[in-house]
């Protein structure tokens, strides 16, 4: 395998069973712990494959393009003889003429494939090579912004003229004298240099890698990996985004929020498609001109797609690209993925069907790498359920209304029925949480409050929709854009900045206005934020697209989700939630049609999870499924994972939710940290539960002064709950370790105390001095109380075989603890030469079922200590291998 340096042994294991993989067609489960080079050895296994997969394809080509030059038609003497028939029935010649037209018409299509990969080959040459090309491209587009200018300038000196009114009073035989509207054949051509024709030819996909991940920075660094690989400079590579990191029209970017910014975009685009036609049809009239994107140029576009195609870039170099050249990145890169070699995106573009066709991805016989996969299931989980308030509901139903009543006259009689069913289903969903349509839902007070879950047939029963086609419903609001429509009419007529009139024809109108201030005032009066803010939110939230997608929700099969009615204070905090509980069948389409799926992560334990929720219920034959972990590249001294059953006073640590909120606990636990404190030099970082048993934890230290023994070792410092906040913290907790190492003193590094599943659980390297040793308090299982976990347990138990004896949904909370822990312990070593210690403390994590389910190289290395004292001992000497480091 081609590599930038020489490897490490498993890094040319992992590219063996990746390339295994892909060459046999495999669903592979692939678990590399971070710092192992896991993004290099994807890269260089998989196009390492692409490139062979490549080149068997042209060979084969080459083969029956000579067979069909030399007039071979493959067929034997016995069927190439008259008067035999098959088994079928068929005399031979019959089928031998149907072979060799299948054969003709395989022999053509090759033929033009080759064409068009010529073409694009020698495009991507000329662009690669032809500066002149691009300075071409670049005259072009000054004098297109020259042209627009001078237009501009003609525009604004005939409004300042005598007025429209003139033009009304000319002479019919005058019209004629008019100049018509004006637009250049050359306008249309593409740039000088590349044949007309190019672009109308359509390509087809070649064979292609979708790489995905979970956030856009770990995209970003996957492509700088690809760009630093021996691949770097031939692979054709694409990057996918959203509009909101893609787009370059400022007057859009400035929207904020996705929603507003996909509306818009949509809204220039349509706008665009309909300007000619409205020229066209406007005679006399003169039409209020409507907003176009400058970005939206079809040549430019297609000068971007080549631009992207012959050189790696990032999603931030494409978007320098696009206001370089004044393309779309957005659209742009779309143009590029039929000829692209390697994808890469986002995951969520990717497991949802209609993101993905909208992009236009194709999935068939193509190869998916899923990076990052280790929430893979809660990922799909969440991007299929949905969530509608009865504040949105209502806000719904009053724009709708009031839309319905001022377009009456104008809408045809299927657009008004499909209205009228939208408008009841809304109306039977706010009575299914107690209220009425027509109140204001923040002063609807619930009788009944809690949470129910229902089925999807016995909602759809008790709420008296199951007589509407849902999926007719569905279809509507997809084909007529209706919420886009909506969304319009309440930006031109439901802010209280617009001036309405006061006719018979909107004094209808108003009342929009009067509900939305209503909903705003109730909402002041609860605390919520300033009217001005929550006008904003009203704005952005679109609440009719939302609860679209609680209606696509309601179409799964009744057995894969449930619908969850959560009654709490009034109607306007209520809510309806869908919750998907069989992640498997959206997951079947993906695995169903590629060639090959790759699900990969730096901590996959316990891979039963993917396995069985998601791949074996999706259909894969369990024979298809291969799995693939390897260890760790630092010595086996360099990490001291310990599993502590007791304390320093011999008090037995077992962190259950009866145990954990005693005094004894919480002293003892401080006592470990003291006497950790104060033999580790560096950072510290101390994962709890929960943010609440944090809080519990911390403010027992404080009583007890046990706080200030630890703040003279070490400084601390706690996760802040706000997103926002969390860089800062890190900021100063590393330039206080950093401190510290320098000065010396008293003061020795710092102590983080952290969450599971909190900001810092996941994406956060403390490696080196930042983390010198990570301790886990407890066992962070999930709330089994919570409505949806049992639904979730009790949906386990009933569709999946009972494991080594134990019920599914017990296997469920075990991985799911499992999982967090791993991913927070995994915070410590990132590279070769990083070294650190980790303390488990609860001697439940020695049960072999719970053992078993820590990542490999963790597990391999692990020592169950019954005591604290030889614990302590085995980490005073990793305090001097430390310092003799140091």
């Amino acid at each position: 395998f081609p590599f930038p340096y020489t490897p490490y042994r498993i890094q040319e294991q992992f590219m063996e069973a990746l390339y295994s993989a892909l060459e046999t067609g495999r669903v592979g489960i692939f678990e590399s712990p971070t710092g192992t080079g896991k993004s290099l050895s994807l890269i260089c296994g998989a196009l390492s494959w692409l490139r062979d997969w490549e080149e068997k394809r042209r060979q084969e080509e080459a083969r029956l393009l000579a067979l069909g030059a030399s007039g071979q038609d493959g067929l034997t003497p016995e069927q190439a003889r008259p008067g035999s028939a098959d088994t079928a029935g068929e005399p031979d010649w019959v089928t031998a003429f149907v072979q060799k037209k299948e054969e003709r018409d395989m022999v053509d299509k090759l033929k033009e494939e080759q064409i068009r990969r010529k073409k694009r080959e020698d495009r991507l040459e000329k662009i690669r090579h032809n500066v002149q090309l691009k300075y071409a491209a670049k005259r072009k587009r000054c004098e297109e912004d020259e042209a627009k200018r001078l237009l501009q300038l003609s525009k604004e000196a005939l409004s300042q003229g005598p007025g429209e009114g003139v033009l009304d009073q000319l002479d019919h035989s005058e019209e004629e004298l008019i100049l018509a509207e004006y637009e250049s054949d050359d306008e249309k051509k593409v740039v000088s240099g590349l044949e007309e024709d190019d672009d109308d030819l359509e390509e087809e996909h070649v064979t292609k890698i979708y790489y995905c991940s979970r956030t856009h920075s770990q995209l970003s660094q996957f492509v700088h990996e690809v760009q630093k690989s021996p691949f770097g400079k031939d692979t054709r590579l694409v990057s996918l985004g959203s509009r909101q990191n893609l787009c370059v029209n400022e007057e859009v970017r400035r929207l904020g929020a996705l929603q507003l910014i996909n509306d818009r975009c949509m809204e220039m685009q349509k706008n665009k498609h309909e300007k000619k036609s409205d020229e066209e049809n406007e005679g006399k009239k003169r039409r209020v001109s409507r907003t176009v994107c400058p970005f939206y140029s079809y040549e430019q576009m297609q000068f971007l797609r080549d631009e992207v195609l012959v050189e790696v870039k990032d999603i931030e170099q494409l978007v320098s690209l696009g206001r370089e050249t004044k393309a779309c990145p957005y659209y742009g890169s779309r143009f590029a993925i039929p000829a692209a070699q390697l994808v890469v995106l986002p995951y969520q573009m990717l497991l949802h069907e209609p993101t993905r066709n909208a992009a236009g991805i194709k999935l068939k016989d193509q190869v998916v790498i899923i990076d990052e996969a280790h929430n893979l299931i809660d990922t799909i989980t969440c991007i299929h359920s949905a969530e509608v308030s009865g504040s949105q509901l209502c806000c719904a139903h009053s724009q709708l209304s009031q839309y319905m009543e001022r377009y009456r006259k104008r809408l045809k009689a299927k657009n008004l029925m499909y209205i009228k069913q939208i408008l009841y289903l809304l109306e039977r969903f706010v009575a299914m949480l107690g209220g009425n349509v027509i109140q204001n839902p923040g002063c609807q007070a619930v009788s009944q409050t809690g949470t129910v879950l229902k089925s999807i047939n016995d909602f759809l029963f008790q709420s008296q929709i199951d007589n509407i086609n849902l999926f007719k419903v569905q279809r509507y609001c997809e084909k007529s854009l209706i919420s886009r429509k909506l969304f319009g009419f309440v930006e031109r007529y439901g802010g209280p900045a617009s001036v309405v009139k006061t006719n018979k024809e909107n004094q209808k109108v108003a009342g929009l206005q009067n509900f939305l201030l209503t909903l705003q005032q109730g909402s002041d009066k609860e605390g919520d934020p300033p009217m001005e803010a929550e006008h904003d939110h009203l704005r952005t939230a679109s609440p009719l697209m939302q609860i679209e997608g609680f209606l696509s929700a309601l179409t799964n099969a009744n057995q894969d989700g449930r619908v969850i009615l959560n009654r709490q204070g009034t109607v306007g905090q209520s809510s309806l939630k869908f919750l998907l509980l069989n992640p498997a069948v959206h997951f079947a389409k993906v695995v169903e049609q590629c060639r090959a799926v790759i699900i990969a992560g730096g901590t996959m334990q316990p891979v039963a999870d993917f396995r069985e929720q998601l791949l074996c219920c999706a259909g894969v034959d369990p024979a298809r499924i291969v799995e693939f972990t390897c260890g760790h590249v630092i010595p086996p001294e360099n990490i001291l994972p310990i599993i502590l059953c007791s304390g320093p006073s011999n008090q037995q640590l077992e962190f259950t939710y009866q145990t954990r909120d005693l005094p004894q606990m919480m002293d003892e636990t401080g006592r470990i940290l003291c006497n950790l404190c104060n033999v580790i030099p560096g950072g510290v970082v101390c994962f709890f539960p929960s943010y609440e048993y944090e809080k519990q934890v911390y403010g027992h230290w404080e009583k007890t002064g046990l706080l200030s023994r630890l703040a003279a070792k070490k400084k601390i410092f706690q996760e802040p709950k706000k997103a926002n906040q969390v860089e800062q913290v890190l900021v100063e907790y590393a330039k206080c370790i950093k401190r510290c190492s320098q000065t010396g003193g008293q003061m020795t590094g710092a102590l983080l105390l952290s969450v599971v599943g909190g900001k810092m659980s996941e994406g956060i390297n403390f490696s080196d001095d930042l983390g010198r040793c990570v301790i886990m308090v407890g066992m962070p299982y999930p709330n089994i109380k919570s409505p949806e976990l049992q639904e979730k347990m009790t949906w386990l138990d009933k569709t999946m075989p009972r494991a080594a004896g134990q019920a599914p949904s017990r296997v469920l909370i075990e991985n799911l603890c499992m999982k967090a822990v791993n991913q927070s312990i995994g915070r410590a070593i990132r590279h070769q030469k990083d070294f650190a210690s980790i303390l488990l403390l609860d001697h439940r994590y020695a049960r072999p079922a719970i053992f078993n389910k820590l990542p490999q190289w963790i597990r391999e290395r692990t020592q169950v200590k019954p005591a604290f004292g030889s614990a302590f001992a085995d980490l005073r000497k990793v305090r001097t291998c430390i310092l003799c480091a140091a």
